[in-house]
């Protein structure tokens, strides 16, 4: 009887898929390329004032504001850059001005994203290490001649709680990965498109 529940055990060790933990970053699980920092002269290709006259302050936050919101299509958005490339006479000052906002504010954003990313590999690499730990000690426990099967009991429990909190938190990997790349995407977006109401002078 024994030993028929060592067989059974030490088959469900054996079924359990291993955890691998020897990443190359073990601060970026993703198979996006990890780029810290963005820099707005990437992106835009006029120099930007450091401060934003009084007579358009409000009118670029309120437009930042808005293009800084990611559950808002940008198409939806072209109308209002237009009117106000318009209102400014496609002045690349201005249009720089509203960019930067949206920038920062994405940015931040962005690299708040990033350390969350690092937090969650850190997290899983050491809740996989606890697997692989329990792991071992169940199976020495039943390589021994009189296993503790209370202890067996345990450290099984304890892996199936572990190993369901690790898959479940991966489940949300994919989405935690594009969140940065969307950002950028959604940077790259604006700065096209105001622009393009931006005039030669």
């Amino acid at each position: 009887m024994v030993h028929a529940r060592i067989l059974v055990l030490a088959g469900l060790c054996l079924a359990t898929p291993a955890l691998a933990t020897d990443f190359s970053d073990p601060t970026w699980p993703c198979v996006q390329r990890k780029v810290g920092q963005l820099s707005v002269g990437l992106m835009w290709a006029h120099p930007v004032p450091d401060s934003v006259p009084d007579a358009i302050q409000d009118d670029v936050k309120t437009l930042a504001d808005t293009l800084a919101v990611r559950r808002i299509e940008l198409e939806t958005l072209r109308p209002d850059i237009a009117a106000f490339g318009a209102q400014v006479e496609g002045d690349p000052d201005a249009l720089g001005l509203v960019f930067k906002q949206v920038f920062d504010r994405l940015s931040r954003r962005r690299g708040r994203i990033i350390h969350g990313i690092e937090e969650f590999s850190l997290s899983q690499i050491g809740l996989s290490d606890k697997i692989e730990a329990a792991r071992s000690e169940m199976t020495t426990q039943l390589a021994t001649e009189d296993p503790d099967f209370d202890r067996v009991d345990a450290l099984e429990e304890q892996l199936d709680w572990d190993q369901l909190i690790y898959s479940d938190r991966q489940k949300n990997i994919t989405y935690l990965c594009e969140t940065p790349t969307l950002l950028e995407k959604r940077l790259f977006g604006i700065a096209q498109m105001l622009q393009a109401e931006v005039k030669d002078s």
